[in-house]
């Protein structure tokens, strides 16, 4: 068995009795056709933190005692159904990923009809490199996606990662053949976007501290280093509500009409009101330099817990944020709340919550009952508060298939990784990383929660099914470390449903899972070594 994740369509040994190449010594990497020239460099570049030295410079000319990673365009079809979804590139139909890998007695050939498909081969070939023993086996894999949007969101709003930081998540992401970086740049917390004609939102606070924030150069730069990895980044300014930040900036600006049975018993952001004039100019502007700056086709406009805003208001917010983001070229997302202001057949909407997958208790005594919500200090009036705001989200996902619209699959019962780990899967020493990583009122699960998850299981038509998004938001992280500790080992579960269209088998999975540990520390990547794994020792080489 190798231990490729997301496990390939099909496997078979290799014809001949050469045993296969050395994963100790030199390597090179070969482009054989000149379409596929940049396509070598980002494979080298991603390689280099596993071989070292022993890679060889790329140009370097054949040696018959050095195997080679070949990379050619040619027939990558596995007889697979076309992946369903949307494409993240905006193409009209889902993007060839499929490919064909044949690891022969001197290298590994990766060989597709496209260069994304030759790209998601040679990550594969780098995961055999990484996770094989000393040779790797003779073999022939093909496989293709299941979904052609397999996205993972980073929230920087709240745990703000620098530019390099961002490109070594874009790095891991498409070893596991994610292709949509999604970027929640705004929140109650922060802003993390240069907007040029609104320089107020990054400006120092007012003590003169300065801000965290990406220039406009570091946007373009985290789009062109996605996009050589075949990642598309789609960014979100989360609107109306979590806007905070926004507020801070321009003050003055209205507050959006509220419910009258909310006033006065929760503290809150109020949400925006763009039936007001300034209020609508003032994000026009920030809406229109935010297409201008993204290379891919979606902005995403947020839409999500809008607390404090009559329904009237709420939807006539999407609706204008919808529009103006149209105006500005590009296509708008938003989480699933605005189904409600409605749906038509261009819609994208992300799926994240029902009461049901809440978890919440209905006594005090189910409270007590449950560490993370005493230490959060939960009280049975905010839970029942809580019941009450969510509960139009049972109907989310109906009125999206019932307008015609997509639906986008990020539930918060697995697919939410910022969740504490369960005790009982920590390891001695990892106690208190593990105490204080994840949204405290989550109830803590391990990793084999997560790889269950069947994104089938809804019901859902296929053709309705936009894709499938990881997230990873951001409320207790203080570092990359902390990011990817939430990320790892759980991520490559998502990914390995979001290709495959299926939960994984949780024996196979956890045996391929045992071997990726020492591709996360190659890469200087911390994560969480769950006792669910049997972790492999390193192979000898």
């Amino acid at each position: 068995m190798n231990a490729v994740i997301p496990e390939p369509r099909t496997t078979a040994p290799a014809t001949g009795q050469d045993p296969g190449p050395r994963t100790a010594g030199p390597w090179r990497v070969h482009a054989a056709d000149r379409a596929l020239t940049g396509v070598a460099a980002t494979v080298h570049a991603l390689l280099e933190p596993h071989l070292g030295s022993r890679l060889l410079p790329l140009g370097t000319a054949h040696r018959p005692d050095v195997p080679t990673l070949t990379l050619a365009l040619g027939d990558g079809a596995d007889g697979s159904p076309a992946p369903v979804g949307v494409a993240p590139d905006g193409t009209a139909r889902p993007v060839d990923e499929s490919y064909r890998l044949t690891v022969e007695a001197d290298g590994i050939l990766c060989r597709a009809a496209t260069p994304v498909g030759v790209f998601r081969a040679a990550t594969t070939a780098l995961q055999l490199l990484v996770t094989s023993g000393g040779r790797v086996p003779r073999q022939e894999l093909a496989d293709a996606p299941r979904y052609a949007w397999r996205g993972l969101l980073l929230d920087p709003a709240r745990g703000y990662l620098t530019p390099d930081e961002v490109r070594r998540v874009i790095d891991l992401a498409a070893l596991y053949k994610l292709n949509v970086l999604h970027l929640h740049l705004t929140d109650n917390e922060g802003w993390r976007l240069e907007i040029p004609g609104t320089p107020e939102l990054t400006a120092p606070a007012p003590d003169g501290t300065p801000r965290a924030f990406y220039t406009t150069d570091d946007y373009r730069g985290l789009q062109a280093y996605a996009a050589e990895r075949f990642v598309t980044v789609v960014p979100e300014i989360d609107l109306p509500g979590h806007c905070a930040t926004l507020r801070e900036a321009l003050p003055g600006l209205p507050d959006a009409p509220a419910p009258e049975w909310l006033a006065g018993r929760f503290p809150y952001v109020a949400p925006l009101d763009l039936t007001d004039p300034a209020t609508r100019k003032a994000v026009a502007a920030i809406l229109a330099e935010v297409g201008r700056l993204t290379d891919g086709p979606f902005v995403h406009v947020g839409g999500d817990e809008a607390v404090g805003a009559t329904e009237e208001s709420f939807a006539h917010s999407i609706r204008e944020l919808r529009a103006l983001v149209r105006e500005s070229g590009k296509r708008p997302i938003g989480w699933q709340e605005s189904s409600r202001a409605g749906v038509g057949p261009d819609d994208i909407l992300q799926f994240w919550v029902d009461v049901p997958m809440m978890d919440l208790p209905d006594t005090a005594d189910e409270i007590a009952a449950r560490p993370e919500l005493v230490a959060a200090g939960t009280t049975l009036e905010f839970v029942q508060a809580l019941k009450s705001f969510f509960a139009p989200t049972d109907q989310d996902l109906t009125r999206i298939l019932d307008g015609g619209g997509r639906v986008l699959l990020s539930p918060q019962s697995h697919l939410y990784l910022d969740r504490a780990y369960a005790p009982e899967v920590v390891p001695a020493g990892r106690e208190a990383d593990a105490a204080r990583l994840g949204f405290p009122t989550y109830r803590p699960l391990g990793v084999e929660h997560t790889a269950a998850w069947d994104p089938v299981s809804y019901g859902i038509p296929e053709d309705r099914v936009a894709g499938v998004e990881a997230t990873v938001f951001a409320e207790s992280v203080e570092s990359l470390d902390d990011v990817t500790t939430l990320l790892l080992p759980r991520l490559a579960s998502v990914a390995s449903a979001a290709w495959t269209g299926r939960a994984p088998d949780w024996t196979g999975h956890r045996a391929r899972l045992s071997h990726h540990g020492r591709l996360w520390e190659q890469r200087g990547l911390a994560y969480l070594p769950s006792t669910e794994i049997p972790w492999a020792a390193a192979p000898e080489s």
